[in-house]
């Protein structure tokens, strides 16, 4: 361990913390309601429309086709004109969020597609409007699978946060590139593995603590 310097160790995983907090937060916030207009617009659903649900989806399989590498670098001048920098925690969120925000999407609208239709046929029977269908029935009765969604998207992150050291980010993955990839730091490579393995296993046991909270309420 004569490479390590744990302060330097400690920045990089707050960094990872700040990139992962800040871009869960805004994927859910776009990916969530992409994923229900996705499910309400789809075929038999109770705002059927096959042009905008085509589109939705172009756009979705589209963004999530692009290796998230390769969206890094395509991103850098978008995220240069939101944020001020494509470096450091501030540059790394919009891809970050541009990445994960169409595969939430994509769990959410499956997770939706899992709710017993009779829940919905009940609610218009009981006199709710769609709104309310949405929010008061559809919404709570998926949220198990909307909890895991975030969960699988939170793991996702942190991988991403990872290879978005490539262009200078920061945070872990920042660090085992520079010093355990490029400098042949075996043990700065070790450590920065084992922490990033140990939050993605604290965010997975988080996840599954409140998805069986919420199967039962």
């Amino acid at each position: 361990m004569e490479h390590i310097d744990w302060s330097e160790i400690g920045q990089a995983t707050l960094d990872t913390l700040a990139m992962l907090g800040g871009s869960l937060v805004l994927t859910i916030v776009l990916g969530l309601p992409l994923g229900v207009i996705l499910f309400l617009t789809g075929r038999g659903q109770m705002l059927e429309n096959r042009l905008a649900n085509g589109a939705l989806s172009l756009l979705v399989n589209v963004l999530r086709s692009v290796p998230f590498v390769i969206l890094l670098i395509v991103m850098i001048p978008l995220t240069v004109a939101l944020v001020g920098t494509s470096l450091g925690v501030a540059g790394a969120i919009p891809p970050l969020v541009v990445g994960a925000a169409p595969f939430f999407a994509r769990l959410v609208e499956t997770a939706l597609r899992e709710v017993d239709k009779g829940v919905i046929e009940a609610s218009f029977a009981m006199g709710a409007k769609r709104r309310q269908v949405v929010l008061d029935a559809l919404l709570p009765e998926a949220l198990p699978g909307l909890v895991a969604a975030g969960t699988v998207t939170a793991v996702a992150l942190v991988s991403y946060t990872a290879m978005a050291g490539v262009v200078g980010a920061g945070g872990l993955g920042d660090l085992a590139i520079r010093f355990g990839y490029q400098r042949f730091q075996t043990d700065v490579m070790v450590v920065t593995v084992v922490l990033m393995l140990v939050l993605v296993q604290a965010l997975q046991m988080i996840g599954d603590a409140v998805v069986r909270r919420v199967s039962h309420r």
